[in-house]
């Protein structure tokens, strides 16, 4: 069976700022660079061991998550490209503000809402579902995914039943490495 990694991109200005990210395009910060350098040396140290292997990188083409691909590209000699399907959920009218808002929670609980102009829950999943369908049929080929935590989300429910409850509250590190199996 095949094989999956993803890593989320380097902290930007809107999470220091506990701003909604979403589709809008926020900086890495200079901490931010600095962490996806050391994931890349992480990568870099695993693959020169043989503990991973990693054909391509496949990155969303927002610049927190391509900057971070770029990075681990340069330092691993990993081919990379854009992936459209990995951009980060666009939720319309909550982008910019508080990500801890209790409207905005609410409002995520239903997966139909697109937030007046963004997307449902239930569209990215459907692209994110359809992105690894797609990658599962390559069972030879490993990819590194960078991206966004909403998308990491989506992956590990691709892989694990979760309650709505642990869906909501799923997340990983900024520059952390999770590693799937398909």
């Amino acid at each position: 069976m095949g094989k999956l990694y993803f890593v989320r991109h380097g902290q930007t200005v809107w999470n220091v700022e506990n701003k909604i990210c979403g589709a809008t395009d926020s900086p890495l910060t200079d901490k931010g660079h600095e962490q996806a350098k050391v994931a890349a040396v992480k990568i870099r140290e695993d693959i020169d061991s043989g503990r991973i292997h990693i054909d391509e990188i496949l990155t969303s083409p927002l610049s927190r998550a391509y900057d971070t691909a770029e990075e681990i590209s340069k330092i691993t000699g990993i081919p990379m490209r854009v992936e459209q399907r990995l951009i980060e959920q666009n939720f319309g009218k909550w982008e910019s503000t508080p990500r801890d808002g209790g409207d905005f929670k609410l409002a995520k609980q239903n997966f139909i809402d697109s937030y007046d102009g963004g997307e449902s829950m239930f569209r990215m999943a459907q692209r994110i579902y359809n992105l690894l369908d797609d990658i599962k049929k390559e069972p030879d080929k490993v990819y590194l995914l960078v991206a966004h935590n909403g998308i990491s989300r989506f992956i590990m429910s691709y892989f694990r039943d979760m309650t709505n409850e642990e869906f909501a509250s799923y997340g990983i590190k900024n520059a952390e490495l999770k590693e799937f199996d398909f």
